[in-house]
């Protein structure tokens, strides 16, 4: 299905150090995607680098993340968002009426085993295919 490039929903994933969760979720729904969806990411304090263990995970399933790096939350990211996926970042995303949020309630993979961000990486892939499924039908 092709999507006119102009009209593609973005997607916004917000954690707390954009280093893990968020940062699984974009390369993830960059891939599963194919560019149909607009994909950003960042964090309310970003951290210095990813989590390794993180790039680790994503190489696994073919995804190449190393290149990325954690970026900070800003209003104009959310402003230009049409979905807000927010993992842990608590208050300190922006509210804009109007934005479709969800929250994703999931572990922090700082500090996890690679058999534990495995785990984190898959349920977040579930969620992104159901998020595909309702921006693109």
């Amino acid at each position: 299905m092709s999507v006119d490039p102009a009209k593609r929903p973005s997607v916004l994933f917000v954690c707390v150090h954009n280093a893990g969760r968020s940062q699984m979720a974009a390369g993830l729904l960059n891939r599963i995607g194919e560019g149909r969806v607009r994909v950003g990411s960042s964090g309310s304090e970003p951290a210095d680098r990813l989590n390794p263990v993180v790039v680790t995970a994503m190489a696994e399933r073919g995804i190449n993340i190393s290149s990325e790096s954690p970026r900070g939350l800003s209003d104009e990211l959310v402003a230009e968002a049409d979905v807000v996926v927010t993992m842990g970042c608590g208050d300190a995303c922006p509210v804009h009426p109007g934005k479709r949020y969800e929250d994703w309630d999931l572990p922090d993979p700082a500090g996890r085993d690679l058999e534990t961000v495995r785990e984190i990486r898959d349920e977040i892939e579930l969620r992104v295919r159901e998020l595909i499924e309702s921006l693109l039908g």
